[in-house]
């Protein structure tokens, strides 16, 4: 039935939808793949560059393909895209011995299992995350004294582009002196604002009313350290931030606090939440270095932080890839993770509902993970894997 109804699906009027909902596309091409719907997305590498927009992957996941996904009807739904770029003709063979080309070409290695070529697109081809590029700016910073930041990177996010710039631009060429620890110790201007006061008149007023409104259940808050911990919830909905703020004991809520993206906690509407919460606002595409450095804050203060791995919120109840940064500042400062289910609010408020549903919610807070002898990749994998446990514990279809 499924495929019948598929075979009835006008793919020009998806294309011509999705193309309607952002800037960054030039075309899109939609086909059926091993039965599912699948999107081969051309962008728009100069629109992106003048908003100095360096996640691509990211920007037209949630504002093209995850946009038209919320309207759609289940059979029409894309399941899976990928991103097509212009092959460029330029041989690299002339740079090969080249001190800078070489020191450039070993920094990927490092981060990268995909073939390197000179024209590779350092996020397309070689899967370069915002991690990967504060830890690029620093090293092209300390090795050949030539400052990158996302306005000029934007411009530059292929491996030759890079290279050109370094190589008309550089002063030296040395191996780096400081690393992503060094950096993100490095004192900045902003001080952590804390708001005892009213995070606990949050818990007051939320508390009783999720409990009457959702039947909220906490349960597992003994497993929380009694030190400084980060904590990373599952994502199901724009409720889940507050949950945790209603959940976590008094002591521990006012000690703590919680990441957010600009984009959607700095607007006009919840920006007096969040000035007043706590709250630390990023944005990936804007100083990457300086984002970095002040997440990093509350545990240097050793107080606790709240990260949800997953970076958005679910579609479809499936739990998202994990993105490492958590788990890097965890192995960094030696404080453990504390894995959060969250469960029930993606049927009270999942994607494109406007107001929640009284369904019930269940907030439980997993054994701590130590990051001692782990690499950044297993706090990543354990965290995961402990939360998608327990949801399928709960009978919750979570990977």
């Amino acid at each position: 039935m499924m495929s019948y109804e598929r075979s009835l699906i006008d793919f020009k009027t998806i294309e011509q939808r999705i193309l309607s909902l952002t800037p960054y596309l030039k075309d899109i091409k939609i086909s059926l793949q091993n039965g599912v719907i699948f999107a081969k997305m051309y962008p728009d590498f100069e629109a992106l560059q003048r908003v100095n927009i360096i996640n691509i992957k990211e920007e037209l996941r949630w504002y093209a393909i995850e946009l038209y996904n919320l309207e759609a009807k289940e059979e029409a739904k894309i399941r899976g895209f990928e991103i097509i770029h212009p092959a460029f003709e330029l041989s690299s063979a002339f740079v090969q011995e080249d001190a800078i080309y070489q020191k450039l070409l070993s920094f990927l290695h490092e981060r990268s299992d995909a073939t390197i070529e000179f024209t590779s697109h350092l996020e397309l081809d070689l899967g370069l995350d915002s991690i990967d590029y504060v830890e690029l700016f620093i090293f092209v910073a300390e090795s050949f004294g030539v400052v990158v930041d996302e306005k000029n990177f934007a411009s530059m996010m292929r491996l030759n582009e890079l290279y050109a710039y370094i190589k008309t631009h550089h002063e030296r060429v040395q191996n780096a002196g400081k690393s992503l620890v060094e950096v993100l110790q490095e004192p900045i201007a902003e001080k952590l604002r804390y708001s005892p006061f009213i995070m606990s008149l949050y818990k007051i007023t939320l508390l009783p009313l999720f409990k009457l409104y959702f039947r909220l259940e906490i349960t597992g808050v003994e497993n929380i350290p009694k030190r400084s911990c980060i904590f990373a919830p599952s994502h199901q909905s724009m409720l889940d931030g507050f949950l945790v703020e209603s959940s976590l004991p008094w002591k521990i809520l006012t000690n703590t606090f919680f990441l957010a993206y600009k984009n959607v906690f700095g607007t006009k509407l919840l920006k007096p939440v969040s000035e007043n919460g706590q709250t630390i606002l990023i944005d990936a595409n804007e100083n990457l270095k300086h984002t970095m450095q002040y997440v990093a804050l509350p545990l240097q203060e050793k107080k606790n932080l709240v990260i949800f791995p997953e970076g958005a919120r679910t579609r479809d109840r499936k739990l998202l890839e994990f993105r490492p940064f958590f788990a890097m500042l965890a192995k960094i400062y030696n404080v453990p993770v504390v894995p959060v289910m969250i469960d029930g609010s993606f049927e009270a408020l999942g994607s494109g509902k406007i107001f929640p549903l009284p369904r019930k919610i269940k907030v439980h807070y997993l054994q701590p993970i130590y990051p001692k002898g782990l690499r950044v990749e297993e706090i990543v994998e354990n965290t995961k894997e402990a939360v998608a446990h327990e949801l399928r514990t709960k009978g919750v279809f979570a990977q």
